[in-house]
């Protein structure tokens, strides 16, 4: 028999598997217990004592939202690692980025869509095979229902507690910040607007016990009802407030006031004094605002999606936005994270509405507009490649947008793009990748014998005896075009094979990153 007999017989056998036995046959060896990672160890510590607040945090576009990859950010702490929406190839950004999958314990979704959600299934067994114990995902109300899904293909999650946060739940707070979702509903017939305080929502007595999030008291419970029996389109939105920093020990006020610096004996001290305590040191009282600087206040930051103009309205109008539209210092967003179509963005009750967060607030807009590159590597070797052969490695076409982009006040996301949040505020495209073809290109002359060996290549490519007659080809012909990597990277690809025919090509596996 053949290699393409046995590669169908194979293949048949797959195909008639029962439903049990393809969850079998597509799980995982399950790994031999692992130690608890360190810094879920430091975590536990931390979250025994008072909290005083990251000291470092900044948001940074994975995915900038453009035609080749949908809208992602990563919020990077001291503490945690936050992602929002996971959409397919994220994972393979963050990899070939360094952005530790290890330490991501928080996934927030704001829609149910394939571009913020095709990448989950990959993220959760990469957390599970790292031994990270658990992992929230915040959402819309079919997320459950979309992550029980998956469970047919990804196989079991031993090891791995995966829960679901809904926006109904009890407003969510850790060490970094406090997160609130504000949904957003639109249907095809009219509905109440969802900014109003109707009758029959939650109390406020409720809302201050920390059974629901703030901003569901909005809806009313009826509306809730004809939410759960037809799932109308809903978008959550996000309100994140990092933690106030407590203030520096001011060592020299310190010193004048008698203390012990330097000594074992201020550890203790800093302790009580950073807890808000006061404390008393050879009889005499020392409180806080004696030793240590103001506390520095957290600033807050705001993820929105709003997919089509049908959501404008019961996004604009929706009172959870007041207190960052009124003016007023203390309340401002420092960021607004707008994952927004550009006909969106041109419409004039949204433009108003950006506008009305004032000149404080920056806005980083994510959709088809952007101009940049992902997957950097893969263009690095295809234009190292492209030495090779020209025509069967073509450089690759960077995307851009078809139309103009409007003068939308806002920055336009770029991949690796950072805002910092903390120590300073500010923008830094440091890391912003950029496609450098003559550095590339460079790099792989440089490597020993390669130019001698490129050119010796290109001479038996010139020559008479490589190109091979149409009559003399052998079909049928099976191109492995990916290997089945668990984890897609720049060199091993996801599942792609080619059948060639004499007369087709058959496609038996097909991914969206065989063109890169």
């Amino acid at each position: 028999m053949g290699f393409s007999g046995l590669l169908w017989r194979r293949l048949s056998r797959v195909l008639a598997m029962s439903q049990a036995e393809a969850r079998a046959f597509s799980a995982r060896k399950t790994k031999v217990a692992k130690e608890p990672l360190r810094h879920i160890k430091n975590r536990a510590k931390q979250e025994a004592g008072d909290r005083h607040g990251p000291a470092v945090v900044y948001v940074q576009v994975v995915a900038a939202g453009s035609r080749d990859a949908g809208a992602s950010v990563y919020l990077f702490s001291d503490h945690r690692r936050y992602l929002f929406n996971c959409g397919e190839g994220v994972q393979r950004l963050m990899h070939e980025n360094k952005m530790k999958l290890s330490r991501l314990d928080n996934i927030f979704i704001t829609r149910m869509d394939w571009a913020n959600v095709g990448g989950l299934s990959g993220v959760l067994l990469t957390l599970r095979d790292v031994g990270l114990p658990n992992c929230v995902i915040s959402g819309p109300p079919q997320l459950k229902q979309f992550l029980q899904a998956i469970k047919i293909y990804c196989g079991p999650m031993d090891g791995l507690s995966v829960d679901v946060r809904p926006y109904t739940g009890p407003l969510y707070s850790d060490e970094t910040m406090s997160v609130t979702q504000v949904p957003t509903f639109t249907s095809n017939g009219p509905l109440p607007s969802l900014s109003q305080q109707c009758e029959g929502g939650e109390s406020h007595s409720e809302l201050r016990q920390g059974r629901t999030s703030p901003d569901v008291m909005h809806i009313p419970r009826d509306l809730r009802k004809r939410f759960s029996k037809g799932s109308p389109p809903c978008v959550i939105s996000y309100i994140c407030k990092l933690h106030d920093r407590k203030g520096h020990f001011l060592v020299l006020k310190a010193k004048e006031m008698g203390l012990p610096v330097g000594t074992k004996e201020i550890g203790p001290i800093i302790t009580e004094l950073k807890a808000n305590k006061s404390v008393t040191y050879n009889g005499k009282e020392v409180s806080p605002s004696d030793v240590l600087s103001p506390d520095i206040p957290g600033p807050t930051f705001i993820v929105v999606e709003c997919p089509s103009e049908d959501f404008i309205t019961p996004l604009t109008e929706n009172v959870a936005w007041k207190r960052y539209l009124e003016g007023k210092e203390e309340a401002s967003a420092a960021l607004v994270i707008h994952m927004t179509p550009e006909h969106v963005l041109n419409h004039t009750t949204y433009r108003q509405w950006m506008e009305r967060f004032g000149p404080g607030t920056e806005h980083l807009l994510l959709n088809e507009h952007t101009s940049t590159v992902h997957n950097l590597s893969s263009y690095k070797v295809q234009s190292q490649l492209h030495l090779i052969h020209p025509d069967i490695f073509p450089q690759l076409p960077q995307i851009r947008p078809r139309d103009e982009a409007s003068e939308v006040p806002g920055v336009r996301a770029e991949c690796l793009l950072k805002y910092q949040l903390r120590p300073k505020m500010e923008w830094q495209r440091d890391q912003v990748t950029q496609n450098h073809t003559c550095a590339f290109v460079k790099e792989a002359m440089e490597l020993p014998n390669f130019r001698t060996a490129l050119e010796e290549c290109q001479s038996l490519l010139k020559s008479d005896d490589v190109p091979a007659k149409e009559g003399n080809a052998q079909y049928p012909e099976v191109v492995f075009l990916g290997t089945g990597s668990a984890i897609p990277m720049k060199t091993r690809n996801v599942s792609c094979t080619l059948v060639h025919v004499r007369y087709c090509i058959i496609v038996v596996v097909f991914s969206v990153y065989v063109y890169m």
